[in-house]
């Protein structure tokens, strides 16, 4: 009889950690430039803040495993806490909210589905709870109608475009041969 190959070899660790750190980068910018959001178009910050479902939606659709979603995000989180200290515990915070979201929903399917729609369900339920958290921290009551109605919108389209672009970039990272068994 085979020896069972672990869930998480030293291959997959390997992608998880490329995936992370790159996710990581594009973290830390965006951890760089919230200020700036925050101070000059607040209704634009849920949809910096959705840049960072990208860790593990790129790590399921590459590898389709369990438990590469929220391994991505801390690996993504430590590398954007290196580039933008000042946020880190909002980095560590994020990436087991959002990983967990992920995870759950794919556990919900016995990750077997891997269809376009089971992530972004996944979107849908984080960018809800942006826009609840994030309405908080920009005062959305303060706001005009139109910018209120429109910071939620772009609240919960950023996780869900976010989405889309992992959802490209774990396709042709599977087209690649990186997800090969």
């Amino acid at each position: 009889m085979p020896a069972r190959t672990a869930v998480l070899s030293t291959r997959v660790l390997l992608v998880c950690a490329a995936i992370g750190v790159a996710a990581g980068l594009a973290g830390g910018i965006a951890g760089w430039v919230t200020p700036g959001v925050i101070l000059v178009a607040p209704i634009l910050y849920g949809f910096v803040l959705g840049v960072h479902v990208i860790p593990g939606i790129i790590a399921q659709e590459t590898l389709r495993l369990p438990w590469v979603a929220l391994l991505t995000h801390v690996l993504a989180a430590l590398v954007s806490s290196a580039m933008a200290p000042q946020w880190a515990g909002r980095f560590l915070g994020t990436a087991l909210l959002f990983g967990g979201i992920q995870e759950l929903v794919a556990a919900l399917t016995r990750y077997r589905v891997w269809r376009a729609w089971r992530f972004f369900i996944s979107a849908v339920v984080i960018g809800i709870l942006v826009a609840v958290v994030v309405a908080l921290v920009v005062n959305l009551t303060n706001m005009p109608l139109w910018a209120q109605v429109s910071y939620l919108v772009l609240a919960v389209l950023g996780p869900v475009a976010w989405t889309a672009i992992g959802l490209l970039i774990g396709a042709q990272l599977r087209h690649a041969g990186i997800g090969r068994r």
